[in-house]
């Protein structure tokens, strides 16, 4: 009797403990799946390279562009071209979009960044979030990952344009359409790119 207990106590701490492990992965599922485009973008406050505080709630009445870059990789340092058409776009829509860098990178610097901006002439500052929190909140998988925010609401997440047919320019129809008071075209597209070096 006394063996059939704890044979019974033994499988329900296992069936308790897989059940917690469920639950543990379904919360990382969900963790993974990051912000919902439709929905509330998340908040943040971040420190950028330039020593400034950036919160989203600074911008509740703009657009607001999130760009996830990292001067290690090859989008980014602009080896494979990328950063030259980045550039083009933020300064197509200067003025009239906010339009911010975000640094998930675990092992870069402030100093980094400064660098990185000087020797592209990047204009816009680029945010630090090195514990990877708010790249996880969004969902950033990757270098270039875009997502754009109008007046607090996540409207686009994905790829800057399409990699093997420039015509497709899904960022710029995205921000062309709020600007003209329209609804995106096409609110999300998979995202490509070198993938974000989280810190874990």
């Amino acid at each position: 009797m006394k063996r059939n207990v704890l044979v019974i106590g033994f499988v329900t701490a296992v069936l308790a403990a897989s059940a917690v492990a469920l639950a543990d992965k379904d919360g990382e599922k969900k963790a993974a799946k990051g912000a919902e485009v439709g929905k509330a973008a998340p908040a943040f406050e971040l420190t950028g390279a330039d020593g400034k505080t950036y919160k989203l709630s600074d911008f509740a009445d703009k657009v607001v562009v999130l760009e996830w870059l990292s001067k290690d990789c090859p989008f980014s340092n602009d080896s494979q071209g990328h950063l030259t058409k980045m550039l083009a776009l933020q300064a197509k829509y200067a003025g009239k979009v906010v339009w911010l860098g975000v640094d998930s990178h675990h092992a870069h610097t402030a100093a980094d960044n400064q660098q990185y901006a000087k020797d592209h002439k990047i204009n816009y500052p680029i945010l630090m979030d090195t514990d990877g929190k708010i790249g996880h909140a969004y969902g950033a998988k990757t270098t270039p990952h875009i997502f754009i925010i109008n007046k607090g609401t996540l409207v686009y997440a994905g790829a800057p344009r399409d990699r093997k047919d420039e015509s497709r320019q899904y960022a710029a129809d995205a921000l062309d359409a709020l600007l003209a008071g329209k609804d995106v075209p096409l609110a999300k597209t998979e995202s490509w790119g070198c993938s974000v070096k989280y810190a874990k």
